[in-house]
């Protein structure tokens, strides 16, 4: 099932998304059981506590940047304040002169998650999405610290929805497109740690909780990005986010 977050008749919910319509999801809430798509408004799909992030987590991308594969996961934040929709505006700061997309599968949790073993991890996943972990790639090689580079406001698109039936450990295809042009191709099957390996070594860490977002790396062909680009992350099964870059006035 896919599943977004709407507004409708001053009330956002969650709904399941079809061709030409979305079904409220929830007893309480005030709205026709089938509502035409052109009447919402899609919202941002995730309002997480955190974003956690991980580096060289696929075997060609640390092979591109000629670094060795990390022991174990490689983990960064991004701030909630960095979530944008699908079809909302990557903004280019004034400190940075050389920002790059990342196109990465996104997971969602769904219930609370602390200390769980790799099989339990299923139980605690509420679905997948396409996510850009857009970075300063200046900064980051300056500040060596990765929370500048990452945290901007808008730096972290991810939809247009949830996917709640997927299995990335199948290998599940992503692209990159700039300006239609491919710029990233990869399959999850290429990660150094599998998704349940990644819940699992997180939540030894860290609570997460219900709507906490999981970037889990990117494939090889990173790039920079400049003010008037389109950018589109498609993952097989998924869908297609899509965002335009401009300056930050």
């Amino acid at each position: 099932m896919r599943v977004v977050r709407v507004r409708y008749a001053e009330q956002t919910f969650y709904a399941a998304l079809y061709p030409e319509h979305v079904r409220p999801l929830g007893e309480r809430i005030e709205a026709p059981r089938s509502i035409p798509l052109q009447e919402v408004a899609l919202e941002r799909p995730v309002q997480p506590t955190k974003v956690v992030c991980v580096g060289l987590n696929y075997h060609a991308h640390a092979q591109e940047l000629g670094k060795e594969i990390p022991a174990e996961p490689l983990l960064f934040l991004k701030p909630p304040s960095s979530v944008i929709a699908s079809g909302e505006t990557i903004l280019l700061p004034p400190q940075s002169e050389n920002v790059h997309y990342e196109g990465e599968l996104a997971m969602v949790m769904g219930k609370t998650c602390r200390n769980a073993e790799i099989e339990e991890v299923p139980e605690h996943i509420f679905g997948y999405s396409c996510a850009n972990d857009v970075t300063a790639r200046d900064l980051q090689q300056k500040d060596v610290q990765y929370t500048r580079a990452k945290g901007f406001d808008t730096f972290c698109p991810i939809g247009p929805c949830i996917e709640t039936d997927l299995s990335p450990e199948q290998g599940l295809g992503l692209k990159t497109l700039q300006n239609g042009e491919l710029r990233q191709r990869g399959s999850t099957s290429d990660m150094v740690f599998p998704p349940a390996r990644l819940v699992s070594f997180i939540s030894g860490i860290m609570t997460l909780n219900p709507g906490d977002v999981i970037l889990t790396g990117t494939p090889p062909g990173v790039g920079r990005i400049t003010s008037g680009d389109s950018l589109s992350i498609e993952i097989e099964g998924i869908g297609e986010l899509q965002n335009s870059v401009q300056d930050q006035g």
